[in-house]
């Protein structure tokens, strides 16, 4: 039986192992291809976006003051109040104005009277002078009152103007339709000729005000279109056109631009934080793709990307390392300078699970 059984041990052996090599071979032939996903490059038409703070502002904010100094008699508008053209913002007492246009009244008459007395002196000087019963000089005097009380009816008459005019300087009226931003004074203050009394907001127009660095302001060219979004407002986003563009810093480090809002919403004013973004030319020209920043690896050989190279096999693609230069890093991905081109097929999903050489299938 010993003998027997030596005997056929090999070839058990033999079999097992046929067997096993059998099962490895199929196993390995068994192995599914990976699936990946990917992108195809093209070309980037558009800059870089960039985007910046701002600050919502009316296109015209007015800090309304009088004209003329007094007491404030009344101010019958609150903050946020809209205001009519013509509205009375606020009256102080016109009781010294007033009583300055009546002398005004009673000086100009005082001089009309005079002026028609020497008028008609004149014209008896000049009839007696015609009969040489006066001198030339006495002739030349009643001309030179004349004339005189003539010029003072003309002063007395600029000065009852100008007292009247400062009857209606005590009533602050609003020049158009406005908002009322604040209102800086109060009941029985006396105020100066020019201190601010209330501050408005007028007009749709709302721009906004940003400031840009001194490395990009550059780029930032009057008419440039832009975007602009509110917190305040998250679903919305506004057109924009740059209006002006600062030529001095203020800062030392940023310029001051603004833009104007090409349409309005309910919820938009005047002091509300915004976000301006810009489309940039930064590379003046050159070819730079943007693509998933998940697309690009990194070891120690540097930035890499994994390309899909066609086969002969329809669904199936052969795995490529390509070493790429990048850019920024922008809102809608990594900008690539070099590496790529168009109608490469970039790995975007399964890229760490690959590696150069490997099959993969492709939809």
């Amino acid at each position: 039986m010993k003998t027997i059984f030596k005997m056929c041990l090999p070839i058990m052996l033999s079999s097992l192992l046929l067997a096993c090599g059998d099962s490895a071979d199929q196993i390995t032939n068994e192995v599914p291809l990976r699936p990946v996903r990917y992108v195809t490059v093209s070309l980037i038409e558009q800059g870089t976006m960039r985007t910046f703070s701002g600050l919502a502002k009316a296109g015209q904010e007015s800090n309304l003051s009088f004209r003329v100094g007094g007491t404030i008699q009344s101010i019958p508008i609150e903050v946020g109040d809209r205001l009519q053209a013509g509205q009375l913002i606020a009256e102080i007492d016109p009781s010294q104005y007033q009583l300055e246009a009546q002398q005004a009244v009673a000086n100009l008459s005082q001089a009309e009277a005079t002026m028609r007395n020497a008028q008609a002196n004149f014209e008896r000087v000049k009839g007696l002078y015609e009969n040489n019963n006066v001198s030339r000089n006495e002739l030349d005097t009643a001309r030179a009152t004349a004339e005189s009380s003539k010029a003072q009816v003309s002063a007395a008459r600029k000065v009852l103007e100008l007292a009247r005019l400062n009857v209606s300087y005590t009533e602050l009226k609003a020049s158009e339709s406005c908002d009322v931003a604040d209102v800086l004074t109060e009941m029985n203050e006396n105020v100066s000729a020019g201190q601010t009394i209330v501050s408005v907001t007028c007009g749709e127009q709302l721009d906004v005000e940003l400031a840009v660095p001194e490395s990009m302001i550059a780029l930032i060219k009057r008419d440039m279109k832009a975007t602009v979004s509110f917190s305040a407002l998250p679903d919305k986003v506004f057109s924009a056109k740059v209006t002006e563009v600062g030529v001095a810093t203020t800062t030392g480090a940023t310029y001051p631009v603004t833009v104007a809002l090409q349409d309005r919403a309910d919820g938009l004013r005047s002091g509300l934080a915004a976000q301006v973004s810009f489309e940039l030319d930064m590379h003046d020209g050159d070819k730079n793709y943007i693509l998933p920043a998940v697309a690009v690896g990194e070891d120690i050989a540097g930035r890499y990307v994994f390309l899909v190279d066609a086969t002969q096999e329809k669904s199936i693609g052969l795995i490529r390392r390509q070493a790429v230069t990048t850019g920024d890093l922008t809102p809608t991905g990594l900008e690539i300078i070099d590496g790529v081109s168009d109608g490469d097929k970039v790995v975007v999903a399964g890229v760490s699970v690959i590696r150069e050489g490997f099959k993969v299938l492709i939809d």
